[in-house]
This record gives structure tokens, C-alpha cells and sequence, in this order.
């Protein structure tokens, strides 16, 4: 995870992964550079915390991905929107031969409820765009819950900030690695939007059109 400002989720988000994964060993590694008490919060409840200045999501998320040292990485928001019920199920697929298992807020869904429309709408383009020049049919191509085989996040080289969620998927679909969407839930988040859709969807665009035109590099 990478975090900032989300002392109201970080205890709930933790708590809840180790629940459903007790039967799991877990490491909990976060970049943060929040002003508030996340930090603390997440260190008294045993997580890894990287600090760091203010970068960007993608800065802090490809911090944590390449400190983390399971054989299964799972990537998360900590705002509480995403079901840590969906975790065993991706565990499993993983184990069952994916490289990459996308938890999807939008497959088999008309309307998400918790999403604001332009946000939904956003997130349906990008999964066409990713779909028609990647070659992965995606139907959520910006989720922020992944479960990932460690090797494919070390043998890629990771480039993006804002567009990171979007790069973790179609770098390793252009490059052939196996993956599936999971339809999960999506819930209301807890704090505030840090994300500009604009400007952040506009970003977004540029990384994931760039790609068509420069190799993706490998490590």
C-alpha cells in the first residue's frame, strides 16, 4: 500500500487482512507520506513503513511493491473501499497457475453505487482502451487490488506515477502473462479523494498510449 493521510482506515485495513489471511504468513508493507498519524498507526500494528516525501501514488505504490518480499504480493488502497474477502480467492488463483489475478469493480456490474459516475465512466474507457491495444479483455483496467506472482513485479520495469495502476496491468499483458479478472465489490471510502480525475485521468492517458510507441523494458 502506499498511504497518505488515512489514520481514519489504516487500523480497519489491517485488522481485516489479517483476519481473513490468518492462515496466511503476511507482511504488510507501506510507503507514507502522510502528515497525520498514519504512519504510527500502522507501525503499532506491525507494518513495514517506508517514509517518504510527498511523490505521487505510483511513487509510493512501486516503493512498497519492490520492498516486498512474499512469493504472493497483493496491492490494496487503504481507504477501506476494497473487500479483503476477495484476498483468499486470489491467493488460490494465484496458486493455481495466474500470474496476475485484477480485482475488478466492474465486471458483471451496470452501476457501481459507491463510485461517483465520472469516476465509473473513467474506468470503463481505460478498461476499452487497455482491451483494444494490449490484448487483454479487461473490464477494470485502474482497480487498485492486485494479486501479483513476485516475479512478474521484479521482472518488469516499473515507470509511472499516476498511471501506475493502469501500467501493472498492461505491461504484463503485452509482455504474456497469465491473467484473470475477479468481480468484487466495491464500498464507500473512508476519508477524504486525494485523486484529480482530470488531471489524473489525462496522466493515465499518456501512459497508457505511450507504451504502443517505446518498448516495455524488462529488469
Amino acid at each position: 500500500m502506499g498511504t497518505k493521510n488515512e489514520e481514519r482506515a489504516i487500523k480497519k485495513v489491517i485488522e481485516d487482512f489479517r483476519g481473513i489471511l490468518k492462515d496466511h504468513d503476511v507482511e504488510f508493507v507501506i510507503t507514507d507520506s502522510s502528515t497525520d498519524k498514519t504512519s504510527e498507526i500502522a507501525k503499532s500494528m506491525g507494518a513495514r513503513v517506508l517514509s517518504q516525501p510527498p511523490r505521487g501514488y505510483g511513487i509510493a505504490l512501486r516503493n512498497s511493491l519492490l520492498n516486498a518480499t512474499g512469493q504472493i504480493i497483493i496491492t490494496t488502497d487503504c481507504d477501506d473501499t476494497y473487500p479483503v474477502e476477495a484476498a483468499p480467492k486470489m491467493i488460490e488463483l494465484i496458486n493455481h497457475n495466474y500470474d496476475v489475478v485484477s480485482a475488478s469493480r466492474l465486471l458483471g456490474k451496470k452501476r457501481v453505487n459507491s463510485m461517483p459516475f465520472f469516476n465509473e465512466f473513467g474506468n470503463r474507457f481505460f478498461a476499452l482502451v487497455v482491451s483494444l491495444l494490449y490484448g487483454f479483455k479487461c473490464t477494470d483496467a485502474t482497480t487498485g487490488m492486485r494479486a501479483y506472482k513476485r516475479n512478474v513485479i521484479q521482472e518488469i520495469v516499473w515507470t509511472e506515477n499516476t498511471g501506475l495502476s493502469l501500467e501493472l496491468l498492461f505491461k504484463p499483458a503485452a509482455l504474456g502473462y497469465k491473467i484473470i479478472e475477479l468481480p468484487i465489490d466495491y464500498r464507500e471510502r473512508i476519508g477524504a479523494v486525494k485523486l484529480d480525475p482530470i488531471r489524473g485521468g489525462l496522466e493515465m492517458l499518456v501512459s497508457v498510449l505511450k507504451y504502443k510507441l517505446k518498448p516495455i523494458e524488462k529488469v
